[in-house]
Parts: structure tokens; C-alpha cells; sequence
């Protein structure tokens, strides 16, 4: 699914808006949990799942060609964990 899908799926839903606002509305969800995320804070929709930053420690890793040891710094990562509704209807 894309951004244009759930741009058409609110407007078929709200027939009273244009596909523009609908769009508008789209945009702005996807900023406010864009802005969520980039904070740290945790993004939970309920039946669906939530979103958050998992920090990942630094490691030391190998190159597959050479073998030499290397360091692998810390890092951010954003995980999406479903709930469990949506992996019971999954399955």
C-alpha cells in the first residue's frame, strides 16, 4: 500500500472532502508520527501495532572478503512490533 492508496481510501471513507484535503490529512498524520519518531517517542496504534527507536549498541563485525575485524558503531534503529490482534486476524 501506498501514500496515494491511503490518500484514496480517506476520501472513498469521507465523502465529504476533496482528494486534495484528504491527502492533506494523510500528510499530516504521517508528520506527526514522522515528528514522534525522530523525538524517540514511541508510535502505538491500537490493533495495529506500534513503532519506536531501539538503540543498538557498538560491536565489532568482520569483512566477508578480507576477514579483517572491524567496528561497527551505535546506531538507531525503528522497529515495527504488531499487535497482537493484527497477527491473530494474520493468522
Amino acid at each position: 500500500m501506498t501514500k496515494s492508496d491511503l490518500t484514496e481510501a480517506v476520501y472513498r471513507v469521507h465523502g465529504g472532502l476533496s482528494r486534495r484535503e484528504a491527502a492533506e490529512i494523510v500528510e499530516g498524520i504521517l508528520a506527526a508520527m514522522k515528528g514522534s519518531i525522530l523525538q524517540g517517542s514511541r508510535v502505538q496504534i491500537s490493533g495495529f501495532g506500534c513503532f519506536e527507536v531501539v538503540k543498538r549498541r557498538s560491536r565489532r563485525g568482520r569483512n566477508p572478503q578480507t576477514g579483517e575485524v572491524i567496528a561497527i558503531g551505535s546506531r538507531r534503529r525503528l522497529v515495527f512490533r504488531p499487535s497482537k490482534t493484527l497477527v491473530e486476524n494474520l493468522n
